[in-house]
């Protein structure tokens, strides 16, 4: 009997769905996307301005698709059921496109879509089930089409112009500008100096605090600059210097102080909505402290459904990706009848409170919120990983809070006159909680402030006069909950986007956390400055904001997806055509500077590398030495002489062709010294080399990067989250070098999340060391490479020399030395140092002992799980199993055979987790 099918996209919610279903359903996952725009390739039709993009199935989605194809063809039905938002409508009208040419009957492939992963949801869903929405679909391909086309057209100038392998994104090229104008303003920020007075103060025995507000019932203030658009502003309750803040405190300190006023009033704070993706990131990273990949990876996890004991797999909460505040009625009433239930009628409003969202909501799905209330955290903490908890906590109680009544508060704001000369203003407020209302389940982080119990006309004891000095700080850097607000707040992205975002700029090596603060890097600062200079348009804050609510209208209808993709493509064809002849070559970029070489005093210039700005000294030459043969010389010294110097000027240096490192070149200021160096050099009977006086001295320009000396910066990376489900990504080793993993990869079902590991865009500073070089006699420098710290001479590149951890051992088969090295995966393994000539290496290390047996001069020191072994090399048995080559012809029979095995030493302990006992 045929089955139906059901797709979604990942295992988690398959496992969770099929147990809803029944054994009528066939429930796969499709793991994401199946088809994309090519590589290799723009992908888009750009002569017609018709964007029609190319679609092709995703490398490695294959068989996946291949097994969809052969299920379909055989399934009753097939039920499209990615996630409800506009990448799942596209995954499902892919998936449309690759099945339909297998079904008989067209009219059976049907979308299904539900907001949160219940029993009651899934079945109610597979009742409204519908076509797939075109102009979803429209929007996430136009977004598509537009990234793109800008990162297609628009990276290929940076590798020009910057540096080959950088990219460019729409909207994220945006979100950093945004870090790198903040960094913009701190640098150019000066600060100001105010200073504020604070009291000591007595009333019936009871102390307490208030703060100088003015003079003479006029407000004191500091001038403060202006704001963005030119206001002058002012820091209220402050005095401009210390001179009269000095005054002030004098006649303070003569001055009778009573009270002037005393007011009471009742304030009331309201409950907020339940959670947006952006609140909920926000508050999880304030709360928390979880960044905005774990705060997703947890949140899809809770929303795919947890084993919740007898009651099975539970999806917990409702889609985590919206801009909505709305909630269904049966939520409403299922909280309200909780609160009513658990803290009485008085906790409830009259009437259930509606939350307006903000005017561009796309309002396709409803607020977060918990799928059941009656799964309290506390009920079902014993299911939950630990960050679950904590998040589920946070979400539970923000939705139950949100249906409850405010908490009222007394309020107390006590006015002080201090009379001298002049009447000095004080003012203190303090507030008592009367009731707590929706606080009793939402976390009350404020405490009661109290006030002695004043009138108007009271007289004052004073027990002291604390003036401060303070200076006005810059704006803060943001953090990830401060850039995901401020996205919001001007409408770049959806909630879809936001950790997209964030992701991409730190792994385009665009910026860097510090402190947990972005820090824009070197590169992100230049890469910022080219595209905003040269596409000014495109690259707007408040152009990128419109085009999403043109998205938006594609969405709902209302605009063609061609009309918006020709009205950007105009602006950016002619920006793409003035920046490509316009836009600045950082790359070949020279810049005079006032810094000095601390090699030859000459000035340096500053230039562009790989790894950003740096310092060069100007007398350095690119012109290769030249080879004077003694034949040649014995001939026409006259014209191999003026052959030289029509090559490069003087000072020229004179050596050996083959020469010590030790022994220092002959300097050469004019065409008497160049003959007689090179009759000198040469002996009458050996090649000279003539190369110019070059001065190769550099230095990194550590003043354009991010400090890497600074607190904080030196912190432990923070954990990486799996962006699927929220667990501690693991560093693994492959054939590619070093990845991140998720720790699920080999579960079922599998969490197959992986991220490559980047480059680092900027090493600390060299330290030199007081050890020599051995070969040509300058400071070592202690170095960090890509595969960690290294020393080498300071002489580089003329002194290649590098330190290494020799072995006691020779080279078995050369003689030469054996050293520690490391592969591409991290993996040590022991070589001779005169490869590739000599290519012995072992992974095994090697000891300068001789075998007892005398079957060989070294023997190798191997550790496993049962301890520590000396070995022989020719004890094939006692030894790891060598793996033969793919299609290497078999080895014949070792000619010597050995068995000796010495063990010496235990295996190392396993590590015991230490209890230390309460006291009590």
């Amino acid at each position: 009997m045929a089955k139906s099918l059901v797709i979604v996209e990942s295992p988690a919610k398959a496992k969770t769905i099929n147990k809803y279903l029944g054994n009528e359903f066939i429930v796969e996952a499709s793991l994401g996307h199946i088809m994309d725009l090519p590589k290799n390739d723009i992908g888009v039709e750009l002569k017609k301005r018709t964007f029609e993009p190319t679609l092709i199935v995703s490398p490695g989605k294959e068989k996946i698709v291949e097994r969809l194809q052969k299920l379909a063809a055989k399934a009753d039905f097939v039920y499209l059921a990615p996630d409800p938002d506009r990448e799942g409508e596209a995954i499902a009208a892919h998936l449309a496109i690759q099945l339909l040419p297998m079904m008989k009957d067209k009219s059976k492939l049907r979308r299904v879509t539900f907001n949160e992963i219940t029993q009651k949801a899934v079945k109610a869903a597979f009742l409204l089930a519908r076509d797939v929405d075109e102009n979803l679909v429209d929007a996430q391909q136009t977004r598509r089409v537009l990234d793109r086309l800008v990162g297609y057209q628009v990276s290929p100038l940076l590798w020009d112009k910057v540096r080959r392998g950088l990219s460019a994104g729409r909207v994220q090229t945006v979100a950093l500008r945004l870090i790198v104008e903040r960094e913009s303003e701190i640098n150019a920020f000066q600060p100001v100096e105010y200073w504020n007075i604070g009291a000591r103060l007595k009333a019936g025995g009871t102390e307490f605090g208030a703060k100088f507000t003015g003079i003479d019932g006029q407000v004191a203030r500091v001038s403060n600059g202006v704001d963005k658009e030119g206001k002058e502003q002012f820091l209220s309750g402050a005095l401009a210097n210390g001179e009269l803040t000095e005054a002030v405190v004098a006649q303070l300190k003569k001055a009778k102080w009573t009270v002037a006023s005393v007011e009471r009033k009742e304030r009331k704070r309201n409950p907020t909505a339940p959670y947006t993706t952006s609140k909920l990131q926000q508050d999880a990273a304030g709360r928390l402290g979880f960044n905005v990949r774990r705060t997703m990876g947890v949140a899809q996890r809770l929303y795919e459904g947890v084993e919740i004991g007898a009651d099975g797999t539970v999806g917990l909460i409702t889609y985590m990706r919206t801009d909505s505040t709305r909630v269904s009625a049966d939520a409403v009433t299922e909280a309200r009848e909780y609160v009513g239930k658990k803290h009485g009628e008085k906790y409830l409003p009259k009437e259930p409170l509606d939350y307006k969202g903000k005017k561009d909501a796309q309002d396709a799905h409803e607020a977060i919120r918990p799928t059941h209330v009656e799964y309290t955290p506390e009920s079902i903490r014993g299911f939950l990983s630990e960050e679950q908890y904590k998040l589920y906590n946070l979400i539970w109680q923000k939705f139950v809070s949100s249906q409850m009544t405010p908490a009222v508060f007394d309020q107390t704001t006590v006015e002080i006159a201090a009379k001298a000369d002049k009447t000095y203003d004080f003012r203190v407020s303090g507030s008592i909680m009367k009731f707590d209302g929706f606080l009793a389940v939402w976390e009350n982080a404020s405490e009661d402030t109290t006030l002695p119990d004043v009138v108007a006309g009271q007289a004052l004891a004073v027990d002291g006069i604390d003036p401060e000095q303070k200076f006005t700080e810059p704006p803060p850097r943001y953090n990830e909950a401060s850039l995901v607000k401020v996205l919001e707040e001007q409408g770049i992205g959806r909630p879809s986007t936001y950790a997209s975002i964030i992701n991409t700029i730190q792994d385009r090596d665009y910026v860097k956390k510090i402190q947990g603060k972005f820090v824009p890097t070197e590169i992100g600062t230049v890469v910022t400055g080219l595209l905003v200079k040269n596409f000014p348009y495109i690259f707007d804050a408040q152009y990128t904001a419109k085009l999403e609510g043109e998205l938006d209208a594609v969405e709902e209808g209302k605009e063609r997806w061609t009309d918006l993709l020709k009205g950007f493509y105009g602006h950016f064809e002619e920006e793409l055509e003035v920046a490509s002849e316009n836009m600045e070559d950082i790359k070949r970029s020279e810049v005079q500077t006032e810094e000095i070489c601390d090699k030859c005093g000459s000035p340096l210039i500053l230039k562009w590398g790989k790894f950003g700005s740096f310092f060069a000294c100007s007398a350095f030459s690119k012109a290769k030495p030249v080879t004077v043969a003694a034949s040649t010389w014995k001939k026409d010294p006259k014209a191999v002489v003026k052959a030289i110097t029509a090559k490069f000027p003087y000072p020229m240096l004179v050596k050996p062709f083959v020469s010590d490192l030790h022994e220092q070149p002959v300097k050469a200021e004019n065409q008497k010294e160049l003959i007689a160096a090179v009759n000198a050099a040469g002996g009458g009977s050996a090649k000279v080399v003539v190369e110019p006086d070059s001065c190769d001295f550099t230095k990194e320009n550590f003043a354009a990067k991010p400090d890497l000396t600074a607190p904080g910066a030196d912190a432990e990376a923070e954990e990486e989250f799996c962006d699927n489900c929220g667990r501690v990504m693991v560093l693994k080793n492959g054939p590619w070098g070093p990845f991140m993993s998720c720790p699920g990869y080999s579960d079922d079902p599998p969490c197959k999340t992986i991220r490559k590991l980047t480059q680092k865009v900027q090493q600390k500073p060299p330290v030199e060391l007081e050890e020599a070089c051995p070969k040509c006699g300058k400071p070592l420098l202690l170095r960090n490479g890509s595969y960690g710290e290294f020393i080498s001479c300071s002489g580089y590149p003329k002194c290649k020399y590098v330190k290494q951890e020799l072995l006691e051992v020779p080279c078995p088969k050369c003689g030469g030395d054996i050293a520690a090295r490391k592969t591409k995966r991290g993996d040590t393994f022991y070589g001779c140092t005169k490869y590739p000539k000599c290519d012995f290496a072992s992974n095994i290390k090697l000891v300068n002992e001789p075998c007892p047996k005398k079957n060989s001069t070294y023997l190798l020191e191997l550790t496993n799980s049962e301890g520590t072994f000396l070995v022989c090399p020719h004890n094939h048995d006692g030894l790891p199993k060598k793996r033969a080559k793919k299609g290497a012809p078999e080895e014949p029979p070792p000619a010597i055979t050995c068995n000796y095995k010495k063990k010496i030493a235990e295996p190392a302990p396993e590590p015991v987790e230490e209890v230390v006992e309460s006291a009590a």
